[in-house]
């Protein structure tokens, strides 16, 4: 197993519930907080066969991508977020599962589209994220960060074609609003009709790390997506 070149992940107490937070939401948060660092990977055959679901994070530099996954997870720096943005060049997966048993995995995909990244890096990244997107077989959902002040990039829109013919297959699909705090309630409102019709039958949610937005929202739709059967059962019995 490769290393991992990122700091540790700060090993911070679980938070008490808001008492407010919907019982589905405290269950996802809880499941996501046990997330540690698995492996990171160069290169797509240096990642580990699993069978678990996995739930990948893709975005564009800048986006909000580690700062998402560190307030899901409840974790100061599980994600790294490097100080030369689209130069961390690795996929790093993280195990999650209660009591030691790994029930799914969260993939960080480099973040993409950074000016200063040489073009043959750029061509070769894009190559790399396309054969994990079309080709990894216990990929069950992706998460799309998208910064709504500035819309889909082109390579959003390219990433976008890519996976829909899985989507179309049941890959599940999420585009997350990040930094919804900078917009103001009818701009929130706008970017998420816009988003709705540019996701091709995805999700989408606004998400502010900041004012605490959408952070259960998102975190009951990736734990109903990791544990889709206990996800039926609950709906069948009406909890």
């Amino acid at each position: 197993m490769t290393t991992n070149s990122n700091p540790p992940a700060s090993a911070t107490p679980k938070p008490a519930p808001d008492p407010a937070t919907p019982a589905a939401a405290v269950v996802a948060l809880g499941w996501l907080h046990t997330a540690k660092f698995l492996t990171t990977a160069p290169q797509l055959h240096f990642l580990p066969a699993l069978e678990v679901p996995e739930i990948a994070f893709v975005g564009r530099s800048n986006a909000g991508k580690s700062t998402c996954i560190n307030t899901l997870t409840q974790q100061k720096q599980l994600a790294f977020a490097s100080k030369k943005p689209g130069r961390t060049q690795h996929i790093n997966l993280f195990s999650l599962g209660k009591q030691g048993v790994t029930d799914a995995v969260l993939a960080d995909l480099p973040g993409y589209g950074y000016a200063a990244v040489p073009k043959q890096d750029k061509i070769r990244w894009q190559q790399v994220m396309a054969n994990y997107l079309v080709t990894r077989e216990n990929l069950k959902a992706i998460v799309l960060m998208c910064d709504p002040r500035h819309g889909l990039t082109e390579l959003d829109e390219i990433l976008l074609d890519i996976v829909r013919p899985r989507v179309l297959e049941g890959l599940k699909f999420l585009v997350v609003l990040t930094k919804a705090d900078k917009l103001t309630r009818s701009e929130q409102t706008k970017a998420l009709s816009i988003m709705k019709l540019q996701a091709g039958g995805g999700e989408v949610r606004l998400f502010s790390a900041t004012k605490r937005q959408g952070i259960d929202e998102v975190a009951t739709l990736l734990w109903q997506w990791a544990h889709p059967h206990a996800a039926a059962a609950d709906l069948g019995t009406g909890r």
